[in-house]
């Protein structure tokens, strides 16, 4: 897993094995390119991780991956390395080479067979990997920005929300300190609709203009992230158990990855992984929305069965939520709650960016085997 999660090895993250004195194994050193020998599909066999430093200690490989030393280190520059064996054409050539059915896996012979295109100047090698790497270096510190901003987002919602066996949070805005906090059931302020699949072996049920979602279309973190790729025909919403969804709906997850959700604004059929839930009274869609994402982990106390757990509207109907009796403090931090999800959307953008012109970057600087010049 190291090798496959990052292009060079983190000495830090090295397991820890006894070596007999009778056991031969062969230690690694600056400049070993290791490789994943198999893998369950031919576009995750050959993955490389680089020694870009000497290690601390004597140091070893396992036998699910395979090493290659380079004969001279002028010639191949670890760093650059690193980003050549993770190029897009190589890959490409990788990926010809793995062999098998149910696991794939590649020939060492063919491996030594492959050819790449490599700068004959090291200091060629030297500037392609350093400008690789400070896009890397940006990459890195915009992750970290928004680890930070997804940090202080779950910080914020522990004080704008009552911890357990509180009635009140402890952050509260000045000017509704002097109102109070009310509990109601979710059943109380709003109604409940479930969903289904249509046939799939139909597959005129799919050719529609109903957008239908499964949970895999929901975001693990943020309530307004929602992809709708698939549509069915109003015949399909007849013929199956799916429904109709109003528009600002929460759409909650209720069987597979239990405290996923978002919010539709528009009508919008699910899959049978769903209890939708729709507000009746009027208390704020987005609080109620934030609030039961803040206790995501609650609603696992309602999930019931053996191989797949889950909740019903029946006993989700009866989850208590704290409500501020004040609508304009509902509003406050639905929308301070918000306006730091719309930050966290933006650096994500910014952050796929960086990602794609690094990808389109690679494409330019490693050529093909069969090009001339970048």
């Amino acid at each position: 897993m190291q090798v496959f999660n990052c292009a060079w090895i983190d000495f830090t993250k090295c397991g820890r094995v006894l070596i007999a004195d009778n056991e031969n194994q062969n230690t690694l050193q600056l400049g070993d390119i290791l490789f994943t020998t198999s893998s369950e599909t031919p576009n995750e066999v050959g993955f490389a991780s680089v020694l870009i430093d000497s290690p601390p200690e004597p140091t070893y490989l396992n036998s699910f991956c395979f090493s290659f030393r380079p004969n001279d280190l002028d010639m191949l520059i670890p760093k650059f390395s690193c980003y050549l064996f993770h190029s897009t054409n190589y890959r490409k050539s990788i990926s010809a080479l793995a062999q098998g059915i149910t696991r794939y896996n590649i020939s060492k012979g063919a491996f030594l067979n492959l050819r790449l295109l490599i700068p004959k100047e090291k200091a060629e090698q030297q500037k392609i990997a350093d400008c690789l790497s400070s896009l890397d270096d940006l990459i890195s510190a915009q992750s970290q920005k928004i680890e930070a901003l997804k940090a202080h987002k779950k910080g914020l919602m522990q004080q704008l929300f009552p911890a357990e066996g509180e009635t009140t949070p402890k952050w509260r805005f000045p000017e509704f300190r002097e109102s109070g906090w009310g509990g109601k059931t979710l059943g109380q302020v709003g109604e409940f609709t479930g969903g289904g699949t249509p046939s799939k072996d139909n597959q005129s049920f799919w050719k529609g203009n109903i957008p239908w979602i499964s949970s895999s279309d929901i975001d693990e973190d943020s309530i307004y992230q929602l992809t709708v790729s698939r549509f069915i025909t109003a015949e399909a919403l007849k013929n199956s158990a799916t429904k109709m969804v109003p528009a600002n709906s929460i759409l909650l997850v209720s069987r597979v990855g239990v405290g996923k959700l978002a919010i539709t604004k528009e009508s919008i059929c699910t899959s049978q992984d769903f209890t939708n839930f729709t507000p009746t009274k009027n208390d704020n869609l987005i609080f109620i929305a934030y609030y039961l994402k803040y206790h995501s982990k609650d609603l696992l106390v309602f999930s019931q069965g053996m191989a797949i757990k889950g909740f019903t509207k029946d006993n989700i109907s009866k989850f208590k939520i704290l409500i501020p009796s004040k609508k304009a403090e509902q509003q406050k931090i639905a929308d301070c709650l918000s306006s730091l999800d719309d930050l966290i959307s933006a650096q994500s953008q910014k952050l796929e960016a960086l990602k794609a012109h690094k990808k389109g970057l690679m494409q330019q600087l490693f050529p093909a085997a069969d090009d001339r010049d970048i």
